[in-house]
């Protein structure tokens, strides 16, 4: 499925269940916020989007504190978990979706090799859910699959009950 096919399907589902989106972007650089925005409506469903590139970014915007930063770096599960949670309380989303990654061409580790990608999502109230992938491809392709299993994940984690 395409970006902007599931940008549509994650409209459908956010208004079907009366919420709104906050994006929490890092390696994605507001693709995601770009993708949803680009749905006629959207600000019927988005509220808003926090880029936060930087590690200074992602602690004034988003509250990532220093300690997490310093202790496992900015791709990590740790980090997109404070992201989303961030979202969700400088927002009034009621769903936050959080992304970091190396996607290249350089800035890997044998750790951290290019592609890995964090990507957490959270409902108001819920603790997040966070999942590590590591993807192929140059820089384009890794941030592509980025925003599209962050899209994809909006829409598991917003199932009707």
């Amino acid at each position: 499925m395409n970006l902007s096919e599931l940008s549509r399907l994650v409209g459908e589902r956010l208004r079907g269940r009366g919420l709104l989106l906050a994006t929490a972007e890092s390696c994605s650089g507001g693709w995601i916020a770009k993708c949803i925005t680009d749905v006629p409506g959207s600000s019927g469903w988005f509220d808003r989007g926090f880029v936060t590139y930087s590690n200074a970014a992602k602690m004034e915007m988003l509250g990532v504190r220093a300690e997490t930063l310093g202790r496992f770096g900015a791709v990590s599960e740790e980090t997109v978990r404070e992201m989303a949670a961030g979202a969700l309380a400088y927002s009034c989303a009621g769903v936050a979706v959080a992304v970091s990654g190396i996607a290249g061409p350089s800035g890997g580790t044998p750790d951290k090799p290019v592609g890995t990608v964090w990507l957490a999502w959270q409902m108001k109230g819920q603790a997040p859910v966070a999942r590590w992938y590591h993807f192929n491809g140059d820089r384009e392709a890794v941030r592509r699959q980025a925003v599209a299993t962050a899209l994809q994940g909006i829409l598991d984690v917003c199932r009707s009950e």
